[in-house]
């Protein structure tokens, strides 16, 4: 089902959306009248999360400014609920000899990218707090969990799909949207991941090299110009992916999958030997039968060094 338009399925489910709209809104005001506690902690906690279900963009923005505030000389952590992984109980400190089946790929991403601690948990509140036990933190940052208001927060930031917007409009399961639009008022900072629009920041996914999956070599953004790939893709918009290897000039034959999907070998066993190019959120899950033909490409949110010391202000 298409959450970008509107179609007979989606006007079908618009009862269920209202339920998920009603239940959603007294869910929050319980938190702002104190019915439901919201835990607040030692160290400042910045969410870096969105209103819609899909790919927006997040992690890549999450990974900058980790890499910002460690560039400042502080101690970050990071802490998320491993979608897509099999960990289910208790904190789960992620490291790169944890499986992407286990932690879940962004977490495995984040702390492979990041090098800092990396805690899941589908219990926000209790993941910040094994973090900060356990590591000297000064600083957590949320990858996701906008919605998650019993883990206090000083910062909000609202992440947008600078093409798809909000879909179609409509509220889950009928559209994509987890909170009306209206919420972006209330967040301190919305970046808009692909484009412009006023009152939000621009932010650009800026390719930086293609990477072996299996050697680590690298290779620069034209290595692939007018070559025919095999272009693999399992997050939540494919189609950024495959229009960033089309401006490079590379021949794309497109293989999309399911948004965290978890690859086996077969997947990506093809009848000639053209090279297979995915993104660096694939990556992490192929690296045990990687081959010298895949690559990924990396990738940098770009992020206004304006953006950035508002964001450092505000701590």
């Amino acid at each position: 089902m298409d959450l970008n338009t509107r179609g007979l399925v989606n006007y079908l489910l618009l009862p269920i959306s209202g339920v998920f709209y009603l239940l959603s809104t007294f869910r929050k005001f319980f938190y702002q009248i104190g019915l439901f506690t919201t835990h607040h902690f030692d160290v400042p906690v910045i969410v870096v999360g969105n209103i819609t279900v899909g790919g927006s963009g997040k992690t890549p923005i999450v990974i900058a400014l980790v890499n910002y505030f460690k560039q400042q000389g502080k101690q970050v952590g990071v802490v998320s609920r491993g979608y897509g992984g099999s960990h289910q109980q208790g904190s789960l400190l992620v490291d790169q000899n944890i499986k992407a089946s286990e932690s879940g790929d962004e977490p495995l991403l984040i702390a492979t990218q990041t090098q800092v601690a990396v805690m899941v948990n589908k219990d926000r509140v209790q993941a910040v707090k094994d973090l900060i036990n356990s590591h000297k933190i000064d600083l957590v940052i949320s990858d996701d969990g906008l919605q998650h208001y019993a883990m206090g927060r000083n910062i909000e930031i609202s992440v947008v799909d600078g093409k798809r917007r909000f879909g179609n409009g409509l509220f889950l399961p009928a559209g994509p949207l987890r909170e009306p639009v209206s919420r972006l008022k209330n967040v301190d900072f919305v970046i808009n991941n692909g484009a412009s629009h006023v009152g939000e920041i621009s932010s650009n996914l800026v390719p930086k090299a293609f990477v072996n999956v299996d050697t680590g070599e690298e290779k620069p953004l034209n290595f692939f110009k007018d070559q025919t790939v095999h272009g693999v893709a399992g997050i939540g918009h494919p189609q950024r992916f495959f229009d960033s290897l089309i401006e490079l000039g590379v021949n794309v034959l497109p293989h999309i999958f399911a948004d965290h999907y978890n690859y086996s070998q077969k997947d990506l066993e093809f009848s000639d030997n053209h090279p297979i190019l995915m993104t660096a959120k694939d990556c992490v899950k192929c690296k045990e039968f990687a081959t010298d033909q895949m690559w990924y490409l990396q990738v940098e949110a770009d992020l206004s060094d304006d953006f950035l010391k508002q964001l450092t202000n505000e701590l």
